[in-house]
C-alpha cells in the first residue's frame, strides 16, 4: 500500500517534556502539541524527575552506561547463545547512540569522557 501524506503532515521531532502553564487556563501544560505517554501513578513525581533530573533520553543513556559496564564483565562462556546474541545487539546498540553522540559533537559517556 502506497503512503500518502497531506502537505505539511509529514514527520514532526516532539518535545516530550512540555512547558508549564503559569495562567492554569489550558491545564497545567501547553505547548503546540502535547503527548499523553499513557497512566502514570504519580505523574507530578514524573514531571519533577524530568525538569530536575533529566529527559527520557539522559536518563537512558546513564542506564545504558552502567549497564554497558556491567555487561563488559561478563563471562561470555557462562551465555547461552541466544543471550550472546541479546547482549551483542544491545552493546551495538549503545554503540550506534555513541556515534550519533560524536556526530552531535558530544562525547559519549561511554569512553570515559564527560557527556
Amino acid at each position: 500500500m502506497a503512503v500518502f501524506k497531506l502537505p505539511l503532515s509529514g514527520d514532526v521531532p516532539v518535545n516530550v517534556a512540555p512547558f508549564l502553564n503559569p495562567f492554569g487556563i489550558v491545564g497545567s501544560n501547553f505547548s503546540f502539541m502535547n503527548i499523553d505517554l499513557g497512566q502514570s501513578s504519580a505523574p507530578q513525581v514524573e514531571q519533577q524527575v524530568l525538569k530536575d533530573v533529566g529527559s527520557y533520553g539522559k536518563q537512558l543513556g546513564r542506564v545504558g552506561d552502567a549497564l554497558r559496564v556491567l555487561v563488559e564483565k561478563l563471562d561470555e562462556n557462562d551465555l547461552s547463545k541466544k543471550e550472546k546474541k541479546a547482549v551483542r545487539a544491545f552493546l551495538a546498540m549503545l554503540d550506534e547512540i555513541d556515534d550519533i553522540k560524536r556526530a552531535q559533537g558530544r562525547a559519549p559517556a561511554s569512553n570515559g569522557e564527560a557527556p
